[in-house]
């Protein structure tokens, strides 16, 4: 049995669309399956067209979320509730073709991967979005301790042991294509284009895209926590330097009289600290939400097809 996970929110213009090519391309290769919709808190009319398809397939299941919990509890939340001995994940804006399931699907059957993820090398759309993408995967790739995942997203396949363990780490802070390479098992890529947005706007602002990429580096990386180190040796021997040039200076009577304390007490060390701070408060609020141990999402409705639950 296949499960694919589609977390939705405010999608009302494009669900007929998604629907009919999802459906159309699992049904090419498989008649097992379960769709379960997360509905993530969306204020359009989208969960009743998900629910008028409902009536017409009964593979179709929704998971109604309470409020908007975003991407990544969305995803966890269907991954929770699928029952199948595969499960995909799949964005609920036709960027990620559903027509390449069925090659997923292959793979993972005839070539015995365990997880099998969509893999970008190239997009159809040109904007600034797509810009910063490709800055934080090439960053993401120097600095990250999980190697293997460059230009991977959220699309894929795995079979339910993978599965069982990506569900088995508990972190309210999750960036998922970062956990799914982190669980290791046998790992394999289908290669795609990303088609543009077929209607709508984007609901991942680049604030959310900014503070998705932080979760990935902050969660996955060393690399702030050895900044600090690098920056502040950095600005230790420059203050060397600026203290012996100061002492010349002085001694041979060119110097300015009180620009060395002003700026190299205040403005140099002062800015340093500061950075400091702002990179070890991320670790300290990370570690704040994971004290406090809160559940990622509230269901307020799950609706399977039958008796609703």
């Amino acid at each position: 049995m296949l499960s694919l996970v589609i977390p939705i929110y405010n999608e009302e213009k494009l669900v007929d669309e998604l629907v009919k090519r999802t459906i159309s391309s699992i049904e090419s290769f498989i008649t097992d399956y379960e769709v379960i919709f997360v509905d993530d808190g969306s204020s359009d009319q989208s969960l009743k067209k998900i629910l008028a398809c409902q009536k017409n397939n009964g593979h179709i299941k929704i998971l109604s979320l309470s409020k908007n919990f975003g991407h990544q509890a969305a995803y966890t939340a269907g991954l929770e509730y699928s029952k199948g001995d595969l499960v995909a994940m799949m964005d609920g804006d036709l960027q990620d073709p559903p027509e390449l399931l069925a090659e997923m699907y292959r793979k993972i059957c005839e070539e015995e991967y365990d997880v099998v993820s969509g893999k970008r090398i190239g997009r159809k759309s040109k904007n600034s979005r797509d810009l910063y993408a490709v800055l934080f995967h090439l960053l993401f790739k120097h600095i990250g301790e999980i190697k293997n995942m460059e230009n991977s997203g959220n699309y894929s396949m795995m079979k339910r042991e993978a599965i069982d363990a990506l569900l088995s780490m508990k972190e309210k802070v999750r960036y998922l294509p970062g956990l799914r390479t982190f669980i290791g098992f046998r790992q394999g890529y289908v290669e795609f284009v990303r088609d543009d947005r077929y209607k709508g706007k984007p609901k991942m602002s680049i604030r959310k895209l900014f503070v998705l990429a932080a979760d990935a580096i902050f969660s996955f990386s060393r690399f702030p926590v050895r900044f600090c180190l690098i920056l502040g040796s950095i600005g230790a021997l420059v203050f060397m330097c600026a203290g012996i040039y100061v002492l010349i200076a002085k001694a041979y009577g060119f110097a300015v009289i009180g620009w060395s304390s002003t700026l190299l007490s205040i403005y140099f060390l002062g800015s340093i600290q500061l950075v400091f701070m702002g990179i070890l408060g991320e670790y300290v609020y990370r570690n704040y939400k994971e004290s406090q141990n809160r559940p990622l999402y509230f269901v307020k409705k799950f609706y399977d097809g039958g008796p609703e639950k």
